[in-house]
């Protein structure tokens, strides 16, 4: 998906859950390429932004409507996050989208939209 938008993923950053600790998760990275950083502990001004997002997809996303179901839910995930980073205006980045932040020319913008 990344590499459609000519973004090269070198590092991630993630808290200090027992899921990022795991032996799986390090062989992930490391068959990925990817640097793994974490957060120290107990700063939550460094994984402000994940935390807004979890935030914002709960309030917008996961509880906005009554689903049926569960996969329901899972369902409609995929279009949620498309609104998020291709239509919804960020406060963050002066009520731009975050696709906006990619400089993309308009034949590009128009080609990578579905």
């Amino acid at each position: 998906y990344y590499n459609g938008f000519g973004i090269t993923i070198t590092r991630v950053m993630t808290d200090n859950g027992s899921c990022y600790k795991s032996k799986d998760f390090a062989k992930a990275c490391k068959d990925l390429g990817l640097k793994h950083i974490r957060t120290k502990p107990y700063t939550p001004k460094t994984n402000g932004k994940a935390e807004r997002f979890i935030q914002t997809a709960l309030r917008e996303w996961a509880y906005a409507r009554a689903y049926p179901t569960s996969d329901h839910r899972k369902a409609h995930l995929p279009e949620w996050t498309h609104m998020y980073n291709w239509h919804r205006p960020h406060g963050s980045l002066d009520a731009k989208t975050p696709i906006s932040r990619l400089n993309l020319t308009s034949d590009n913008l128009l080609r990578l939209h579905i």
